[in-house]
Protein backbone atom coordinates (compact mmCIF):
# COMPACT_ATOMS: atom_id res chain seq x y z
CA UNK A 1 0.00 0.00 0.00
CA UNK A 2 1.45 3.35 -1.01
CA UNK A 3 1.78 6.24 1.39
CA UNK A 4 -0.25 9.30 0.44
CA UNK A 5 1.77 12.23 -0.86
CA UNK A 6 0.44 14.63 1.78
CA UNK A 7 1.68 12.34 4.55
CA UNK A 8 5.09 12.04 2.86
CA UNK A 9 5.21 15.85 2.68
CA UNK A 10 4.36 16.15 6.37
CA UNK A 11 7.07 13.61 7.28
CA UNK A 12 9.63 15.49 5.20
CA UNK A 13 8.73 18.81 6.80
CA UNK A 14 8.82 17.22 10.25
CA UNK A 15 12.25 15.76 9.56
CA UNK A 16 13.57 19.12 8.38
CA UNK A 17 12.11 20.85 11.42
CA UNK A 18 13.69 18.28 13.76
CA UNK A 19 17.09 18.67 12.14
CA UNK A 20 16.78 22.44 12.32
CA UNK A 21 15.74 22.28 15.96
CA UNK A 22 18.67 20.03 16.88
CA UNK A 23 21.08 22.35 15.10
CA UNK A 24 19.62 25.32 16.95
CA UNK A 25 19.76 23.44 20.24
CA UNK A 26 23.47 22.71 19.72
CA UNK A 27 24.26 26.37 19.21
CA UNK A 28 26.80 27.43 21.80
CA UNK A 29 26.01 29.88 24.56
CA UNK A 30 28.98 31.97 23.47
CA UNK A 31 27.56 32.36 19.97
CA UNK A 32 24.10 33.23 21.26
CA UNK A 33 25.61 35.83 23.54
CA UNK A 34 27.70 37.30 20.74
CA UNK A 35 24.53 37.62 18.68
CA UNK A 36 22.94 39.32 21.66
CA UNK A 37 25.69 41.94 21.51
CA UNK A 38 25.15 42.51 17.80
CA UNK A 39 21.40 41.89 17.78
CA UNK A 40 18.37 44.16 18.03
CA UNK A 41 18.92 44.67 21.76
CA UNK A 42 22.69 45.22 21.80
CA UNK A 43 24.65 44.97 25.04
CA UNK A 44 27.70 46.68 23.57
CA UNK A 45 26.68 50.24 24.58
CA UNK A 46 26.08 49.10 28.16
CA UNK A 47 29.48 47.42 28.32
CA UNK A 48 31.11 50.51 26.84
CA UNK A 49 29.33 52.61 29.47
CA UNK A 50 30.68 50.35 32.23
CA UNK A 51 34.24 50.50 30.87
CA UNK A 52 34.04 54.29 30.60
CA UNK A 53 32.84 54.48 34.20
CA UNK A 54 35.68 52.22 35.31
CA UNK A 55 38.24 54.27 33.39
CA UNK A 56 36.94 57.40 35.09
CA UNK A 57 37.27 55.73 38.48
CA UNK A 58 40.83 54.59 37.69
CA UNK A 59 41.70 58.20 36.84
CA UNK A 60 40.21 59.37 40.15
CA UNK A 61 42.31 56.79 41.99
CA UNK A 62 45.36 58.11 40.14
CA UNK A 63 44.60 61.61 41.40
CA UNK A 64 44.09 60.26 44.92
CA UNK A 65 47.46 58.49 44.70
CA UNK A 66 49.17 61.74 43.73
CA UNK A 67 47.66 63.49 46.75
CA UNK A 68 48.65 60.65 49.06
CA UNK A 69 52.17 60.66 47.62
CA UNK A 70 52.56 64.37 48.35
CA UNK A 71 51.29 63.82 51.89
CA UNK A 72 53.59 60.83 52.33
CA UNK A 73 56.61 62.83 51.17
CA UNK A 74 55.81 65.64 53.61
CA UNK A 75 55.38 63.32 56.59
CA UNK A 76 58.46 61.33 55.62
CA UNK A 77 60.60 64.47 55.69
CA UNK A 78 59.21 65.41 59.12
CA UNK A 79 59.90 61.90 60.36
CA UNK A 80 63.50 61.99 59.16
CA UNK A 81 64.05 65.42 60.75
CA UNK A 82 62.64 64.17 64.08
CA UNK A 83 64.82 61.05 63.98
CA UNK A 84 67.95 63.05 63.19
CA UNK A 85 67.11 65.40 66.09
CA UNK A 86 66.72 62.37 68.40
CA UNK A 87 63.18 63.53 69.13
CA UNK A 88 61.70 60.15 70.00
CA UNK A 89 58.20 61.41 70.80
CA UNK A 90 57.82 63.31 67.53
CA UNK A 91 59.51 60.59 65.47
CA UNK A 92 57.09 57.95 66.76
CA UNK A 93 54.08 60.20 66.14
CA UNK A 94 55.20 60.97 62.61
CA UNK A 95 56.08 57.34 61.91
CA UNK A 96 52.61 56.24 62.97
CA UNK A 97 51.06 58.86 60.71
CA UNK A 98 53.37 57.77 57.90
CA UNK A 99 52.31 54.15 58.36
CA UNK A 100 48.64 55.13 58.06
CA UNK A 101 49.23 57.12 54.87
CA UNK A 102 51.19 54.25 53.35
CA UNK A 103 48.39 51.88 54.31
CA UNK A 104 45.94 54.05 52.36
CA UNK A 105 48.40 54.23 49.47
CA UNK A 106 48.47 50.45 49.33
CA UNK A 107 44.66 50.21 49.39
CA UNK A 108 44.30 52.76 46.59
CA UNK A 109 47.07 51.14 44.53
CA UNK A 110 45.56 47.68 44.91
CA UNK A 111 42.10 48.98 44.01
CA UNK A 112 43.42 50.79 40.95
CA UNK A 113 45.23 47.68 39.67
CA UNK A 114 42.16 45.48 40.19
CA UNK A 115 39.90 47.96 38.38
CA UNK A 116 42.38 48.15 35.51
CA UNK A 117 42.29 44.36 35.21
CA UNK A 118 38.51 44.11 35.02
CA UNK A 119 38.38 47.09 32.64
CA UNK A 120 40.66 45.19 30.25
CA UNK A 121 38.47 42.10 30.57
CA UNK A 122 35.29 44.05 29.87
CA UNK A 123 36.86 45.58 26.77
CA UNK A 124 37.57 42.03 25.58
CA UNK A 125 34.09 40.70 26.31
CA UNK A 126 32.59 42.72 23.45
CA UNK A 127 34.55 40.48 21.11
CA UNK A 128 34.28 37.02 22.68
CA UNK A 129 30.89 37.29 24.34
CA UNK A 130 32.06 35.43 27.43
CA UNK A 131 29.78 37.27 29.83
CA UNK A 132 29.51 34.84 32.73
CA UNK A 133 33.28 34.35 33.01
CA UNK A 134 33.98 38.09 32.87
CA UNK A 135 31.15 40.15 34.29
CA UNK A 136 30.32 38.02 37.34
CA UNK A 137 33.89 38.22 38.79
CA UNK A 138 33.99 41.92 37.89
CA UNK A 139 30.90 42.51 40.02
CA UNK A 140 32.55 40.66 42.90
CA UNK A 141 35.75 42.69 42.58
CA UNK A 142 33.86 45.98 42.52
CA UNK A 143 31.85 45.07 45.63
CA UNK A 144 35.06 44.16 47.46
CA UNK A 145 36.88 47.34 46.39
CA UNK A 146 33.86 49.46 47.30
CA UNK A 147 34.01 48.12 50.86
CA UNK A 148 37.82 48.38 51.09
CA UNK A 149 37.98 51.98 49.82
CA UNK A 150 35.51 53.12 52.49
CA UNK A 151 38.33 54.46 54.67
CA UNK A 152 40.71 55.80 52.03
CA UNK A 153 38.15 57.21 49.58
CA UNK A 154 34.60 57.31 50.97
CA UNK A 155 33.37 59.30 47.96
CA UNK A 156 34.30 56.39 45.65
CA UNK A 157 31.53 54.19 47.03
CA UNK A 158 28.77 55.94 45.11
CA UNK A 159 30.55 55.69 41.75
CA UNK A 160 31.51 52.06 42.28
CA UNK A 161 27.95 51.26 43.33
CA UNK A 162 26.71 52.73 40.06
CA UNK A 163 29.22 50.68 38.06
CA UNK A 164 28.16 47.52 39.89
CA UNK A 165 24.51 48.31 39.11
CA UNK A 166 25.36 48.73 35.41
CA UNK A 167 27.08 45.34 35.30
CA UNK A 168 24.21 43.71 37.18
CA UNK A 169 21.79 45.18 34.65
CA UNK A 170 23.83 43.73 31.78
CA UNK A 171 23.79 40.29 33.41
CA UNK A 172 20.02 40.43 33.89
CA UNK A 173 19.38 41.61 30.32
CA UNK A 174 21.60 38.94 28.77
CA UNK A 175 20.00 36.29 30.95
CA UNK A 176 16.53 37.30 29.80
CA UNK A 177 17.48 37.42 26.13
CA UNK A 178 19.45 34.15 26.06
CA UNK A 179 17.29 32.31 28.60
CA UNK A 180 20.34 31.65 30.76
CA UNK A 181 20.52 32.09 34.51
CA UNK A 182 23.76 33.46 35.94
CA UNK A 183 25.01 32.71 39.41
CA UNK A 184 26.79 35.75 40.80
CA UNK A 185 29.05 34.91 43.72
CA UNK A 186 30.50 37.97 45.40
CA UNK A 187 33.59 36.06 46.50
CA UNK A 188 34.10 33.80 43.50
CA UNK A 189 37.41 32.09 42.87
CA UNK A 190 38.11 34.30 39.86
CA UNK A 191 37.26 37.50 41.75
CA UNK A 192 39.55 36.47 44.62
CA UNK A 193 42.29 35.67 42.11
CA UNK A 194 42.07 39.16 40.58
CA UNK A 195 42.20 40.78 44.03
CA UNK A 196 45.12 38.59 45.16
CA UNK A 197 47.14 39.44 42.05
CA UNK A 198 46.41 43.13 42.53
CA UNK A 199 47.51 42.93 46.17
CA UNK A 200 50.79 41.24 45.21
CA UNK A 201 51.55 43.85 42.56
CA UNK A 202 50.67 46.68 44.95
CA UNK A 203 52.92 45.22 47.64
CA UNK A 204 55.81 45.00 45.18
CA UNK A 205 55.32 48.57 43.96
CA UNK A 206 55.13 49.91 47.49
CA UNK A 207 58.28 48.11 48.64
CA UNK A 208 60.19 49.24 45.55
CA UNK A 209 59.15 52.90 45.67
CA UNK A 210 58.84 53.88 49.33
CA UNK A 211 62.04 54.76 51.19
CA UNK A 212 62.82 53.51 54.67
CA UNK A 213 63.02 55.95 57.55
CA UNK A 214 66.64 56.28 58.77
CA UNK A 215 67.28 55.35 62.40
CA UNK A 216 70.05 57.00 64.35
CA UNK A 217 69.42 55.23 67.65
CA UNK A 218 69.95 51.63 68.61
CA UNK A 219 66.17 51.15 68.96
CA UNK A 220 63.92 51.36 65.93
CA UNK A 221 61.44 54.21 66.03
CA UNK A 222 58.80 51.76 64.90
CA UNK A 223 59.18 49.66 68.04
CA UNK A 224 56.55 50.45 70.65
CA UNK A 225 57.53 50.80 74.25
Amino acid sequence: MSVPEDIISDITLSSKFEKGWKAQDKESFGKRTRETIRGPQPMRPQIQKATQQLTGEVNRLDQAMNRLKQRENSIFKKTVTAVQAHDQESSKAYSNELAEVRKMQKIVTQSKIALEQITTRLQTVTDIGDFAATIAPAIGVIKNIRATLGEAMPDAQGALGEIGATLNSIMVDVGQITGTSFYQAENSEEANKILSEAAAIAEKRMSDSLPEVPNTSSESIFTSE
